[in-house]
């Protein structure tokens, strides 16, 4: 059975819309996948992890989803970098190919369904021209073929804008084969020196737009329900990509158009010229994945997101409240997997009978429902992320005031609240980690947690301070606090006994 509908914006009629897939219960996604010719950066962690949400979060609503990413491993990009490094083409492709797939693993991106080279779909991308043409939408000059905008009555319907704004905006290379300035190559004529393949205009490689149109038909079919990519793909890519496919087939091509806003670091465009160009890699020896997913997830998918020290140690800030709440949950519950939400239903009452507060079991009870009617509103996961923030503050003033664990039916709703947070997570990419070595590991993950004081040595200067509380000896508890301190070792005094967390 089909879930409800949620709310979905289409760059398409510039407004949201509810969102029902072509096949019901199906739905068929397609995102603009790297251009393998270097690392990718921040911009494109950005994009992916928004459309991994996405796809966990259809699927996390009972809707079979079938997604295709695909990798363009033939471009001007790649044949350049290859004539400058000396270096084949190919392995150029094949090595930045394997860094995106390494990153996209550190960063908990899911792989998709698919994810077909352009160089694997020679044949598909020939067969499309051929229809281009039969349909009189293309023509070929020189050795090479394009797209006629002006065959193409409805050319802009994407970008909102008209041919003649496009033509005055858009830095379009001169070139003497083309009839029209705003016409775009399907199939590019061989030039000595780059990659080719034989084809019935003459040797030659496929133009950049074709190849998603041919990829995307070749795995999804003639008609999508949700394309994706970042708005600067808006145009040319995307409004070729729609242009093309619809000549070829007189289908409409994408339901949905969507498209993830752009990052900037420190309120500039990322640029290597500027010094703040900031790999994914470079990124996570500093940043746990979590927090960088956290803080793309902190903001709505179209806003552009600007990238600081200053955001990213709030997000920290707030991702450790989630630890630290899960820390303390299990600090009275273990580590039990919590009961089914609906085995709690119709508790209220006898909650009350035993001192439950009711706003703590209510933030319990009604946290997934809350989360979806957020993400139903087109993906909002700031919003999702805030009503996960309200229930887990409720919660904490809750065990601040009382003793949670003194009754069975206390436990039940910890670990009840638990079970929905790590099962909410499993959406989102967070949480994933234990909450205790989570406070306690030095540096980030991969590096060797070498920095500062040894555990052992915490655990033993805790111990001693412990002994020192016991004998009242406030002014060596107070040292040993102090000396951990200064070394980053926060202590936190509980009716459970000390604990300690790492903050450096």
């Amino acid at each position: 059975m089909q879930p409800p509908a949620l709310t979905l914006y289409n760059t398409l009629t510039r407004a949201k819309e509810p969102f029902s897939p072509l096949v019901e219960g199906e739905v068929r996604m397609y995102v603009c996948g790297p251009t393998v010719y270097d690392l990718s950066h921040l911009g494109h962690a950005r994009k992916e992890v928004v459309f991994d949400v996405m796809v966990r979060y259809l699927r996390f609503r009972g809707f079979r989803v079938h997604y295709v990413r695909n990798i363009t491993d033939v471009d001007d990009k790649i044949i350049r970098r290859a004539q400058e490094t000396g270096v084949s083409w190919k392995q150029i492709a094949r090595e930045f190919e394997q860094a995106f797939r390494d990153d996209m693993e550190a960063l908990g991106v899911a792989r998709p369904d698919h994810e077909p080279r352009a160089t694997e779909t020679i044949e598909e991308m020939q067969e499309l021209i051929r229809d281009l043409l039969d349909r009189q939408f293309a023509y070929v000059s020189e050795g090479s073929v394009y797209f006629s905008v002006e065959a193409s009555r409805d050319y802009g319907k994407l970008s909102h804008r008209n041919t003649e704004e496009l033509v005055a905006g858009a830095r379009i290379e001169v070139n003497e084969s083309k009839k029209n300035p705003l016409d775009f190559a399907l199939w590019k004529a061989s030039k000595q020196g780059e990659p080719s393949w034989p084809s019935p205009w003459g040797d030659g490689r496929p133009g950049w737009h074709i190849e998603c149109s041919a990829m995307s038909r070749k795995f999804l079919g003639e008609t999508l329900d949700i394309h994706g990519g970042g708005v600067d793909l808006i145009f040319p890519h995307h409004e070729n990509e729609i242009a093309q496919s619809e000549a070829a087939t007189g289908k409409p091509f994408s339901r949905w158009w969507v498209h993830n806003g752009l990052l900037t670091v420190e309120k500039e465009k990322m640029a290597k010229s500027l010094g703040n160009y900031i790999t994914i890699r470079d990124a996570l020896r500093e940043l746990h994945p979590e927090t960088l997913r956290m803080f793309f997830l902190s903001h709505h998918y179209r806003s552009p997101v600007d990238f600081s020290k200053e955001a990213v140690a709030r997000t920290k800030k707030n991702l450790d409240y989630f630890y630290n709440t899960l820390l303390r949950i299990q600090e009275v519950c273990g580590k039990e997997t919590g009961p089914p939400r609906d085995e709690l239903e119709g508790e209220s009452r006898a909650a009350l009978e035993e001192g439950l507060a009711p706003d703590a079991l209510e933030a319990m009870r009604g946290v997934t429902e809350r989360f979806q009617a957020e993400m139903d509103d087109d993906f909002n996961t700031a919003g999702a992320l805030g009503e996960l923030f309200r229930a887990a503050t409720v919660l904490n003033r809750w065990m601040d005031g009382a003793d949670p664990g003194r009754s069975e039916r206390g436990e039940r709703v910890l670990r009840a609240f638990r079970r929905e947070l790590k099962e909410i997570g499993e959406v989102l990419g967070l949480f994933h980690e234990d909450p205790l070595p989570w406070f306690r590991q030095a540096g980030t993950p991969g590096e060797a947690a070498g920095t500062g004081l040894s555990d052992e040595t915490i655990e033993a200067l805790t111990a001693e301070r412990e002994r020192a509380r016991k004998a009242k000896d406030w002014a060596t508890a107070d040292r040993i606090r102090d000396e951990l301190g200064s070394q980053g070792i926060v202590l936190e005094d509980t009716p459970r006994g000390t604990r300690w967390k790492r903050t450096t």
